[in-house]
């Protein structure tokens, strides 16, 4: 994979202004009422670098039930529990987390796989999770979806023909009957596959071509926004490298947006143009990937920052290893206050009672400084941390 410092040589991929990308704007809400008025505003284009989705106060909790003939709900699984940021047009935004924090989770809500329990998802304006039937159909159409296994996301009882030009089935209107063979030839060779491959199955292919036809699929309907849940960690690491050349290509070559979801921190800064910490159904910093990654501030990211192997002998000799202790909490039964309290070592009393606010640190705040990003931590500071 190529080196993270020279991605921003990438041909124009890194255009957006980095310096100026507040996390959360002004949502302009768009007034559409009738289904065409809401078809018009989803069809209308989106300048480069503005806003093209933004996320509100996002929750999903999972109900915990108790019973069989009578089920009462005891509790819920706070998934996602009051997330907010945007995305642009033409940005990467990646987002980071352990396992549990409800990355999946947030994908799904963005798709509307899942319903949100509360909160709000605008897409240029119009709040998606309010949206059904032929509205909900177009906004699908230009958010899709790369899936985590590139094994199971694919009917094995269907050619890649047919898997590939499904999305034509349910959006005729992008590519008429008779078209529809030429059209998944030209996308099986725009992402490095023969097209002669088109009559084969799923079963003949390796893990990496299997998420190159996902991938194909994804950009069969000309989508203004793709959300890739964890699409290269079931891939050895040259065909990850290879997968993510190929979707920085394609971004170029498309104007696509994504949000890109994985565990990888390197594999996340090579991509990303700004990046999402989550813990536990929160975020707890987000910044330009040289502020995450060269300045954290919030415990949680300098943690996991430190626990990226780094092959220089030298660099690995003056290395502070920060190590959690305890475990994960359940997100059934959060901590009050800051949810990463409970493993964090700068954790006072103040942290027990109050929630902290993803806001830059008030020491921060005026001072020109990639430290002066958003964190949410009651006591953030700057710790530089040696990773590869």
């Amino acid at each position: 994979m190529a080196d993270p410092a020279k991605k921003d040589e990438a041909a124009g991929r890194k255009d957006v202004p980095q310096d100026a990308v507040p996390n959360l704007t002004k949502v302009e809400v768009a007034e559409a009422t009738t289904i065409a008025e809401v078809e018009t505003v989803l069809d209308a284009p989106v300048e480069r670098g503005e806003p093209i989705l933004q996320v509100r106060n996002l929750v999903k909790h999972f109900p915990l039930t108790q019973g069989i003939l009578f089920r009462r709900q005891i509790g819920a699984v706070k998934a996602v529990d009051g997330l907010s940021f945007d995305l642009y047009q033409g940005e990467t935004l990646g987002i980071v987390g352990e396992s549990g924090c409800g990355k999946s989770t947030v994908a799904k809500l963005l798709m509307t796989l899942e319903t949100a329990t509360a909160g709000e998802v605008f897409y240029k304006g119009q709040d998606i999770t309010k949206l059904s039937g032929r509205a909900l159909k177009a906004v699908r159409r230009n958010i899709q979806m790369v899936f985590q296994d590139p094994y199971t996301s694919l009917n094995p009882r269907m050619t890649v023909g047919d898997i590939i030009g499904e999305p034509f089935e349910i959006h005729p209107e992008v590519a008429p009957k008779g078209d529809r063979r030429r059209k998944v030839r030209d996308l099986l060779d725009v992402v490095g596959l023969n097209p002669e491959y088109i009559n084969r199955y799923p079963h003949q292919f390796s893990g990496g071509q299997r998420q190159r036809i996902g991938i194909a699929r994804g950009l069969a309907l000309n989508p203004e926004i793709i959300i890739c849940d964890e699409p290269v960690s079931a891939l050895d690491v040259s065909v990850q490298a290879q997968v993510i050349n190929l979707m920085e290509k394609l971004q170029d070559e498309f104007n696509l947006s994504y949000i890109f979801i994985a565990h990888d921190l390197s594999i996340v800064r090579h991509i990303s143009d700004r990046v999402g910490v989550m813990y536990l159904g929160k975020m707890a910093e987000i910044g330009t990937d040289t502020e995450i990654y060269d300045h954290p501030t919030h415990p949680y990211t300098q943690a996991l920052l430190s626990a990226v192997p780094v092959p220089d002998p030298a660099a690995r000799e003056g290395r502070e290893r920060i190590i959690l202790v305890g475990d994960v909490p359940s997100p059934a039964n959060p901590p009050s206050g800051c949810r990463f309290r409970t493993r964090c070592w700068k954790a006072e009393d103040k942290c027990a009672k109050e929630v902290p606010l993803l806001a830059i640190p008030q020491r921060f705040v005026g001072a020109n400084t990639p430290a002066a990003h958003e964190s949410a931590c009651h006591f953030a500071e700057e710790k530089d941390v040696v990773h590869a």
